[in-house]
Order: structure tokens, then C-alpha cells, then sequence
């Protein structure tokens, strides 16, 4: 490991337990389809889509359900073969519900016939690349679901001359980006050609933590095998190095200005998982209809890296992987510094679902809120050189015009000042709320 160490990194940050040994060495497996999937119209940032089929209709794996509900938003297809039993608002993994296409599952496993390898591809024009990107119903599945077509297509004035795919998987305990890259590293590569290609990017980057030597290795080797002009980066082991932010400022030693998009310094960052479904959607007209996910933490008795059928209940994935403990105490989708908690093991597993995290009763007791004593640990750790405690007492006060002009918008939410703070005090809580008020003053005015 020490010769993949590296000094390349971005200021503040943190350094929580990885808690990833678990997972780190257990091969992806295939979960069987549930007896019935149920999958939401909104599972990306954006409009919803808009459900085309009707109760009744026979599907096959890869059909289309939905189609786009504006320019920011993509379709979502069947995960399984059968028939559509119910049109209807479901549980969401954000705790709402949502319209959702409920399919009962004829376990046949027909797969839609115009799906297969196009050895042309490579051939294609920018234009039909992302076309076929569109039609397969790609958002970023790091966890943030932006829609993949918009991405790749920036403003004429938006020069782009830098790709960096993400493969840091600096979250604690997840392990599915990983596991990917040892046991997929050609489709990610080949995807990352393709976006290199819409972009016309000059140069091309994948970036991962140091503690993954073997992702590294083997991802340096499939680039050297295939010839492309690709470098990998090893970077130092500190929490948020994936953010997208502090993944350009690590590699490219550009900042992002305040307010602004990685696209306004030329670059673009997807995740490996969204350069593999790249792949499969452009070479193989193969829409996005299953993503690994890592179950694990100390709630679940058997912990595993799954490949999953979108649309699956959080329920049906648990039971294959033996249950929860009698102690199973939290249920987080995502990790634990970013996730979100999950009260209802009827919500499935969508695009941007990289983990199901259990955590047990103790592990889930928050701790008593204290005083703050001024140390400013929070500011050191704050990876957008922001002032934490300063903005969540402007909230706390309702002094949302001071926040806004203190960059509260520039949050990206990942935890490091409340994981630091001796006082327990929920920074977070405080400053996403804070951001909803300036979004809606925002919105209010314009």
C-alpha cells in the first residue's frame, strides 16, 4: 500500500473510521428479482418522468416505462419481466412518496430484443452517443443521480478539457465502487473512452484513495492494455477526497469559484459506476436496470456487495442477506456521513442507491447536544473553507440574508463539522435547512 500513498489531496477534511475490511474482499453477487419491483418516476435530480404504460401491459427487462419530464430528467425502464399490476404512489428512500410503476415478476427473465453489442460503436457521433445515454435512463450513480445527458452537455462557452472518472469511495464502510473496478475495469475504461470522445476532452483522469491498491493496480493495467491516454491518480486517505469539488482541487489543483460549476474550470467528474453503464448504454443499447450496492454494518447478519435489480425493496435484499440483527438499531441508505435514514423497508433501491448501511442500537444513539465552546474544529475540517458554526446560528436565528452571504449555498453537505464537533451539535441539520430558506427566498424573487 505505501507505494500508492499520495500527497494529492485538498485543504481540511477528515478522517473517520473506514470500516470497509468487511466488504472490501467480497465478490459482487447477483440478488434474485423480488416477486415484484416497484419503480419510482422520480429517481434523479430533476423533473419526474412520466409513466407510458397502463395497468396490465406486458413488459420485458429493458422496456420502457416512462419517458423524460423535461430536459433535466431521464426515463426509467422494467428491471423485470411481467406485467405493470399498479400505477400508484409508493415509498421513496427520501422519506416521501412518489408515483411509482409496480411490475409483477413472471421470473422468465426476457430481456427486450434490440439489446446487444453494437461493435460499431465507436463509430457513432457525439449526438447518437448521447442519445442512447438519454434513452437508457443514466444519472449519476455516486449518489448524487444527475442526469448523464446533461453533463455531457455544456454551454457552447463551457470549454471542457478535463474528465476525471471518481474512484475514491471515501464514504466509510461502502465498498461497490471498488469491487466494480477490480471486477469491471475494462467497461469502466471503455466508458470513460466514450465520455472522453462526447467531450473532447485533452486529458483524462481517475482518481482513487490510496487504501485501494488493488483497484489501482488493476485499473492501471487494463488503461496500459487498452492503450489509452488515461492516467490514474493515487490519493491521499481523507474524507470527502470523492466530493467532486475536492476530487478536481486533488488532481488538477483548480478551485471551483464560489457559486460556481466544475464545467466553469473546464472540467467535468462522473463516478466509475456511471462510466460502466456509459459502456453498456452506448455499446450495448443496455438501459440502466440493476447498480451494485453494499450491504452492510453491524445490523445485518450477512454483509455483501449485491447487483440488483432497481426497484427492489429495501425488505427482499435484506432477507437475502440473512436478515437484520435482534439489535439492528438504524437503517441508512448511503454511508454514514452522507446517507439518508430509512423508516420504511417497503422503499427500493434506485439509481443512486450505493449501500444500505444497518447500524446497531448503540452505534444509533445520538449523542447529547452541548454548548458550543468556540474551538473551531469545524472550521478546520470544512473542506469549502467555511464557517459552520457561524452559519447554523444565523439560521438558528432566522438570519438567512447573513447566511446566504456567508456561502451557505457552497455546502456540500458532507458531515466533516459535525463529526468533529466535541458538542455534538447537528451542524448539518441546521445548515440544510438553512439552504432550503435561501433556495426559496431565491426562488420567491425570481
Amino acid at each position: 500500500m505505501v507505494g500508492f500513498m499520495s500527497s494529492k489531496s485538498f485543504p481540511g477534511g477528515i478522517h473517520p473510521p473506514g470500516n470497509k475490511k468487511t466488504t472490501e474482499s467480497l465478490p459482487i453477487e447477483k440478488c434474485p428479482a423480488p416477486p415484484s419491483v416497484v419503480i419510482p418516476l422520480q429517481q434523479h435530480i430533476g423533473a419526474p418522468s412520466k409513466p407510458i404504460v397502463a395497468t396490465g401491459d406486458a413488459l420485458r427487462i429493458g422496456d420502457s416505462i416512462s419517458e423524460s419530464g423535461g430536459f433535466v430528467s431521464v426515463p426509467s425502464h422494467a428491471t423485470v419481466s411481467g406485467t405493470v399490476s399498479a400505477i400508484e404512489v409508493r415509498p421513496h428512500p427520501l422519506g416521501v412518496k412518489v408515483l411509482s410503476v409496480v411490475i409483477e415478476n413472471d421470473g422468465q427473465e426476457k430481456w427486450r430484443d434490440d439489446i446487444g453489442f453494437d461493435e460499431n460503436y465507436r463509430e457513432l457521433g457525439k449526438k447518437e452517443m448521447i442519445n442512447r445515454i438519454h434513452a437508457a435512463g443514466l444519472a449519476g450513480m455516486g449518489g448524487a443521480t444527475f442526469p448523464t445527458h446533461v453533463k455531457l452537455s455544456p454551454p457552447a462557452d463551457k470549454k471542457i478539457d478535463t474528465l476525471i472518472l471518481n474512484g475514491a469511495e471515501c464514504e466509510p464502510y461502502l465498498t461497490s465502487d471498488h469491487r466494480l473496478m477490480l471486477e469491471e475495469p475494462e467497461k469502466i475504461v471503455r466508458g470513460m473512452e466514450i465520455l472522453f470522445k462526447i467531450l473532447g476532452a485533452k486529458s483524462g483522469a481517475i482518481g482513487i484513495e490510496g487504501n485501494k491498491p488493488d483497484a489501482i493496480k488493476v485499473m492501471r493495467q487494463k488503461i496500459a492494455e487498452l492503450g489509452l491516454p488515461f492516467k490514474i491518480h493515487a490519493l491521499h486517505v481523507k474524507y470527502p477526497q470523492g466530493a467532486e469539488k475536492q476530487l478536481i482541487k486533488a488532481i488538477t489543483n483548480r478551485r471551483v469559484p464560489a457559486g460556481g460549476l466544475p464545467m466553469d474550470i473546464g472540467c467535468v467528474v462522473h463516478n466509475v459506476g456511471t462510466a460502466a453503464a456509459v459502456y453498456d448504454a452506448v455499446a450495448c443499447k443496455r438501459p440502466l436496470v440493476e447498480r451494485v450496492v453494499t450491504i452492510t454494518g453491524a445490523g445485518v447478519k450477512t454483509p455483501k456487495n449485491l447487483l440488483i435489480p432497481i426497484g427492489t425493496p429495501f425488505s427482499h435484499v435484506f432477507n437475502h442477506c440473512g436478515g437484520l440483527t435482534d439489535d439492528a438499531g438504524k437503517i441508512i441508505m448511503g454511508g454514514p456521513m452522507m446517507g439518508l435514514a430509512q423508516s420504511d423497508l417497503a422503499a427500493p433501491v434506485i439509481k443512486g442507491t450505493s449501500g444500505l448501511l444497518v447500524l446497531n442500537e448503540k452505534q444509533s444513539r445520538r449523542k447529547q447536544e452541548q454548548p458550543c465552546i468556540s474551538c473551531a474544529h469545524c472550521v478546520d475540517a470544512c473542506p469549502m473553507a467555511l464557517l459552520p458554526k457561524m452559519l447554523s446560528q444565523f439560521v438558528k436565528h432566522e438570519r438567512f440574508a447573513s447566511a446566504e452571504s456567508y456561502n451557505i449555498l457552497d455546502c456540500i453537505e458532507c458531515g466533516s463539522c459535525a463529526f468533529v464537533c466535541p458538542a455534538n451539535i447537528n451542524l448539518v441539520h441546521w445548515i440544510k435547512y438553512g439552504k432550503l430558506k435561501v433556495m426559496q427566498k431565491r426562488k420567491k424573487a425570481n
